[in-house]
């Protein structure tokens, strides 16, 4: 495995050309070239030498009819590598996997199908059309197109020796139904007439790839980093990490990952015992929007919120066709990283301190995944709103780490996890859980420790004897209401309060206490009955219970999570936050500043210092596809008391050093900080 250290100021430099432009390279400068880079304080560059068209960017001896036909500079990649060098910067190398368009072309019999015989595009069962334009036909790893690979990257490897890294872009799972796969799983005992068997065998494939090339690769070049591109890092990547030097995380939040992508998967990520890098793009949208330019300020809350989550950071760009760099998008990009080499001082092994983990349902969604789960995206809304310190986690993970874990909503627990989450509680270790979170696979019954939930006989049905729990708020048909009230209620009025998403329908078994009772409407919505525009008004009679404990463990009977991040009741996140409080005690870390402003601590052991990261950036909705980030709006003299860890002797902003007044009681470092714009941080010694 590689022992290079990642760089922080990275760029992803596409090059995906098609065949029908001429004059490619035509005013490429390699010395400009580097310079431009380096005056925007640029230390790696990832460069192409096989784009999704399928075409080659240097002079291939094994082959040269893949080399795109207009290339000038028949050397490209090695002159961008040789001048790159000679300024100290890296220069890793940009693999295309399962999307080659010119394979596919003269090679179908290599391409992934759906059990109906369309061409597949996708991980989402998506299927590329033959008149859709696009590269998008996905290859089969199980096709002789596996050979093609190992073969094209030894060329690089060869006659790139030694090379700084390698980047294989796109691979992920689909459910392929070709003749190579179907004989292969029939020869593993596997039904390829089931979609669930052919994607299992598919990640299958994925991940014997990866450790074969991985094994193949570092055989030639053991200090050369590796990474897999699937455009997301999640609980499939555990069990394969051995095989990547480490992660790089796209995530263009003007693309359809958006704000919240990036947040949740470097939280899981980072605890996998592989170096972050981060990569957002410089482009308005998304890759490939050429002679577009993302605001600065934009460009300045993802790169610092990359520093602030433990990460390094790469910026994507697309070389023009030609193979100059725009200088206006390096003027864009160094004006960011001259910032982000300031920071940097403050950001070298820093790891998170932490005092919550949030389980993933990414880990019960099967081979496919990618999609955030809902739950997931509202539980770390609420809680990056509220300041907390948190991962997000598996089943796998050590939890003696956490004062505190949440099972967010769909969170199922077999006997071995339930003798985790037991072994966990009997230590002090707090839980909530919500919705259908502890329950066996067959949902009949809770494994939460500590408190007895039992399911009444009887759960609400629609009009067609269906079980609507948890069923989409925009229907308004069962929404129910809840009463807060004493400890669980802080904060909020003694009154009913709609919970848009129908919730379990449970009672309290012996030991286990009533926080909350849910209240009827007058009756569901239907046809035959119905009063207003949305859901009936409350009955004032009690229903199920909503809100029960049992020990340190709390359970919130509704989907909160999942209805968060829907429409973000801010009743939900105070009852939230009031169960952390009552298992928590004070948080780690609190404030009185806004919601939006985005609060994270880190620990640099060997400086022995603290560094707080505070960034004050809001996404807007201007636009229907997009959220927008365009102005910074600064905040002043925010208070912030915060859990001291030993002694403290100085509180300052930095990497400027101006040194604030701070108090130290009662275990905690209590100051204050004059301005906030944008990012700023502050070093607790």
């Amino acid at each position: 495995m590689s022992g290079t250290k990642l760089r922080f100021r990275q760029i992803h430099l596409d090059f995906h050309t098609s065949p029908d432009i001429e004059g490619v390279a035509s005013e490429f400068d390699p010395e400009l070239f580097a310079k431009t880079l380096e005056e925007a304080r640029v230390n790696s560059v990832t460069c192409f030498a096989r784009c999704h068209h399928g075409l080659i960017y240097y002079d291939s001896v094994l082959h040269p009819e893949r080399v795109h036909p207009h290339l000038v500079r028949r050397n490209l990649l090695q002159e961008q590598i040789d001048a790159c060098h000679r300024r100290g910067i890296r220069v890793p190398i940009y693999i295309t996997v399962q999307w080659d368009h010119y394979s596919a072309m003269e090679h179908p019999e290599w391409l992934s199908v759906s059990e109906d015989g369309a061409i597949l595009a996708g991980p989402e069962e998506i299927i590329q059309k033959p008149f859709n334009p696009g590269f998008y036909h996905v290859l089969c790893l199980n096709s002789p197109y596996r050979d093609f690979l190992f073969a094209h990257t030894g060329e690089v490897l060869e006659r790139f020796h030694p090379v700084d890294g390698l980047f294989f872009d796109i691979l992920f799972p689909v459910s392929c139904a070709c003749n190579h796969c179907k004989r292969a799983m029939l020869e593993r005992g596997m039904n390829p007439h089931l979609d669930a068997d052919r994607m299992k065998f598919s990640q299958m494939t994925i991940n014997e790839f990866k450790r074969e090339m991985s094994a193949f690769v570092r055989s030639r070049n053991p200090e050369a980093t590796i990474f897999y591109n699937r455009g997301h890092i999640g609980t499939p990547h555990r069990e394969v990490k051995d095989a990547y030097s480490h992660f790089e995380l796209e995530s263009l939040p003007s693309g359809h990952w958006g704000y919240l992508h990036f947040p949740a998967t470097v939280r899981y990520a980072r605890r996998l015992g592989l170096d972050c890098l981060a990569q957002t793009g410089k482009f308005h949208t998304m890759w490939g929007d050429f002679h577009s330019f993302k605001n600065k300020a934009a460009l300045e809350f993802e790169t610092f919120n990359m520093l602030a989550l433990g990460a390094k950071c790469m910026i994507g760009d697309q070389l023009e066709p030609k193979g100059k760099l725009s200088q206006p998008v390096y003027d864009l990009i160094g004006a960011v990283y001259k910032e982000v080499e300031r920071k940097e001082p403050w950001c070298i092994d820093a790891d998170p301190i932490v005092e919550i983990g949030v389980f993933t349902p990414e880990e019960f969604m099967g081979a496919g995944g990618g999609e955030l789960p809902e739950a997931l995206r509202g539980a770390v809304r609420m809680l990056q709103e509220s300041a907390h310190q948190f991962d997000v986690i598996d089943s796998a993970s050590d939890l003696s780490k956490y004062r505190v874990v949440i099972l967010p909503d769909n969170i199922p627990v077999d006997e071995s996890f339930a003798g985790k989450l037991e072994a966990y509680a009997k230590t002090g270790g707090g839980i909530i859980a919500s919705f259908e979170s502890g329950m066996n696979a067959e949902k009949t019954e809770y494994r939460l420790p500590g408190v007895e939930i039992r399911l009444l006989a009887e759960q609400t049905k629609d009009i067609y004897g269906e079980l609507v729990r948890g069923k989409h708020y925009r229907r308004f048909d069962y929404a129910d209401y809840v009463l807060p009230s004493g400890e669980i209620g802080k904060g909020l009025p003694e009154t009913e309060h709609v919970m848009y998403s129908k919730g379990v329908e449970v009672t309290a078994g012996a030991g286990t206490e009533v926080l909350a009772k849910t209240v009827k409407p007058y009756f569901n919505r239907t046809y035959r009955q119905f009063c207003s525009h949305r859901q009936a008004p409350s009955s004032g009679e009690f229903g199920s219970d909503a809100i029960l404990r049992g020990g340190n463990t709390i359970f919130f009977a509704h989907p909160v999570f999942s209805q968060y991040n829907r429409n973000a009741p801010r009743w939900c996140k105070q009852l939230v936050n009031n169960a952390l409080e009552m298992l928590l005690g004070k948080a780690m870390i609190t404030h009185d500043g806004p919601s939006t402003l985005l609060v994270t601590l880190n620990r640099q052991h060997h400086e022995k210092r603290s560094v707080l990261h505070l960034l004050h950036y809001i996404p807007e909705r201007r636009s229907v596809d997009i959220d927008i980030i365009e102005d910074v709006i600064p905040l002043y003299n925010v208070s912030f008391s915060i859990e001291a860890r030993g002694a403290v002797r100085r509180v300052a902003c930095v990497p400027d050093g101006a040194e604030l007044p701070f108090e130290v009681r009662d275990g905690r470092v209590n100051f204050s900080v004059p301005k906030i714009s944008g990012h700023q941080m502050v070093v607790i010694e």
